[in-house]
């Protein structure tokens, strides 16, 4: 009885005999999937409540759509245009594209940040 049990856990078979266990296949997070939660743009021109949202939008996707800390900002500055944009691909070339995509969300959010919020705006926000 002990060998049969053995054998049916070694082959996947579940305890109650009903048949192989199937292993859940989990299926790689793409930038069409982040699209589809429809991340907001960000232009630079919005000022500090502009980011704030973008910012807020932002983390909602990553959230509802499992976006996987090593996709954050490579698919976020996607939805940089404009000045911003220009801001992103100026700093993209002092460090690499590889440097740039492989920050983490925190620091990109301070970048942006202490470039597009003066001091007294984001005390005012407090």
């Amino acid at each position: 009885m002990a060998k049969a049990e053995a054998s049916r856990v070694r082959n996947g078979y579940d305890s109650n005999g009903s048949g192989p266990r199937l292993a859940q296949t989990v299926r790689e997070y793409t930038y069409p999937d982040f699209l589809k939660c429809q991340p907001l743009n960000f232009k630079g021109t919005e000022e500090v409540i502009g980011l704030t949202q973008w910012f807020e939008k932002m983390e909602s996707v990553f959230s509802i759509s499992n976006c996987t800390a090593a996709c954050q900002v490579k698919y976020a500055v996607c939805t940089l245009q404009g000045v911003a944009l220009t801001w992103w691909n100026s700093h993209v070339k002092t460090v690499t594209l590889e440097v740039s995509q492989a920050l983490p969300w925190k620091t990109l959010k301070k970048m942006m940040t202490d470039k597009y919020c003066p001091r007294g705006e984001i005390k005012k926000l407090k």
